[in-house]
């Protein structure tokens, strides 16, 4: 009878422990584009399933040295360093939050030893005794919310990995577009010391033309207004370099100091054509996307949690164990105890805190859903916008080194017929000056295109991938 009753109390037990309340997750159905806008193709036809998100980042970003700097951000920022310790947090908060699913055991072995004095006529007498215990206790699961609970702690670590990727793919495109600013001011001081060579010559020129008196001082003056401008902007130049190099040293967990050089900027390539995948594979891949998801699984997990505090809360104590005045007899028979209890706890007027409770989870359960449905859309727009930017800016920049070629056409026409004696050197100041900004503008143009690779890259959750 006795072993009869114990069955059928262990299995009620795990029948009990087997029930969950609270809704079982399900991704939320959303509204997928069958693919990405773009300049283009308004309306593409279903795009590959090749995507420049899935690569490598030392695939995208060829420049060895560019490379160098990724690998040494990648082990030494500070952030990426931080986001690596909220994973160990995570996984921990884990194995203490299951723990709660099993029962606790105890024990304890513990030697008294007294003597008092004799007091006439009683004589003095002492007491010792040894006590071996163990004890334990469980909250049995009845209603799942310790599973629930485990459920929530899992979805959080898996929300934290996901965050730890972003951060990972955000510094990857961060380094790579610090570098390609850091090699755009390069360029800039590469022009602007090279003009100033060519024009510190043009002084020269216009200096032995006013001496031989063919010219006027006029155009030695507007000749060193060039020179002026010229070199005004090299020190400027100068003053954004070292301060692009001390942000790149930021993200590198380092010190102000220099940076490498690898190519130039204009010789970091760039593909004809950037292959998007699917947009339903970027709700796979992108890590906000998917830390989103995390936070709203762990937010359905909560609702089952304070479902089950509504429920009786059934605990089993116990505890059994020897004690004896001597340690020889410790282990006999006639030295054990032990206690057995159980509990039954079910909650009667608390004002309508738990219910309460309960549509706070639900309402953040909601929140949480939003934010999933909001993030991708974002997701989706940030793409759109990357690949529109990189198709514009590719155009902007074909126009603008046509642009460059024909100031620097005229530039040079200028010159020749000033020195011809056909025009003044104002003709040249106003060409010269055009030159020179349409080349600047050129290098900017040249950057943006680069930048915007960067961009579609992240934009398509590439990066974070090792």
């Amino acid at each position: 009878m006795k072993r009869s009753l114990y069955a059928l109390v262990g299995a009620c037990i795990v029948f009990l422990s087997a029930c969950t309340v609270g809704p079982n997750y399900q991704r939320p159905k959303i509204d997928v584009p069958a693919t990405y806008r773009t300049p283009s193709q308004p309306q593409a036809a279903p795009a590959s399933a090749a995507s420049l998100g899935d690569e490598k980042w030392w695939t995208v970003f060829q420049d060895a040295e560019l490379q160098q700097l990724i690998r040494t951000a990648l082990k030494q920022n500070y952030d990426v360093q931080i986001a690596a310790s909220r994973v160990v947090q995570a996984r921990n908060q884990v194995t203490i939050t299951r723990s709660n699913q099993f029962p606790t055991i105890n024990g304890q072995f513990g030697y008294v030893a007294s003597r008092n004095p004799s007091f006439p006529p009683l004589p003095s007498y002492g007491v010792s005794g040894t006590q071996l215990e163990g004890s334990g206790s469980w909250d049995v699961d009845f209603w799942g919310r310790y599973r629930r609970a485990t459920q929530a702690a899992r979805a959080n670590l898996l929300s934290t990995e996901w965050a730890q990727k972003a951060v990972i793919s955000s510094l990857v495109s961060n380094v790579a577009a610090a570098y390609f600013q850091l090699r755009e001011l390069d360029l800039q001081l590469d022009i602007s010391k090279r003009t100033l060579g060519s024009r510190q010559q043009s002084v020269k020129l216009t200096q032995t033309l006013v001496d031989a008196g063919a010219t006027s001082l006029v155009d030695l003056r507007q000749a060193q207004q060039l020179v002026e401008t010229a070199a005004a902007a090299i020190p400027d130049i100068e003053r954004q370099i070292a301060q692009q190099e001390n942000l790149i040293k930021l993200l590198l967990g380092e010190n102000p100091g220099d940076i490498g050089r690898g190519r130039p900027l204009t010789a970091e390539p760039l593909p004809p054509t950037i292959p998007a995948g699917l947009p339903s594979s970027l709700l796979e891949r992108r890590p906000d996307v998917r830390e989103a998801e995390q936070n709203l699984i762990a937010a359905n997990a909560q609702i089952g949690v304070a479902k089950a505090q509504l429920y009786p809360d059934i605990s089993l104590t116990g505890s059994g164990g020897a004690e004896t005045p001597a340690l020889t007899r410790l282990f006999t028979g006639d030295a054990g105890i032990f206690s057995l209890a159980g509990g039954l706890a079910q909650p009667i007027f608390n004002a309508g805190r738990l219910r309460a409770n309960v549509r706070v989870s639900e309402a953040q359960q909601q929140q949480s859903l939003f934010t999933y449905k909001q993030t991708i859309q974002q997701a989706f727009s940030s793409v759109s916008d990357a690949l529109i930017a990189y198709t514009k800016y590719r155009q902007f920049r074909e126009h603008e080194e046509l642009l460059a070629q024909a100031a620097k056409d005229a530039s040079d026409l200028a010159h020749t017929r000033y020195n011809g004696g056909v025009t003044s050197y104002l003709e040249v100041l106003t060409n010269e000056t055009n030159y020179f900004s349409a080349e600047l503008t050129l290098a900017q143009a040249q950057l943006n295109e680069r930048l915007a690779l960067v961009q579609v890259y992240n934009a398509l959750g590439g990066g974070w991938q090792q």
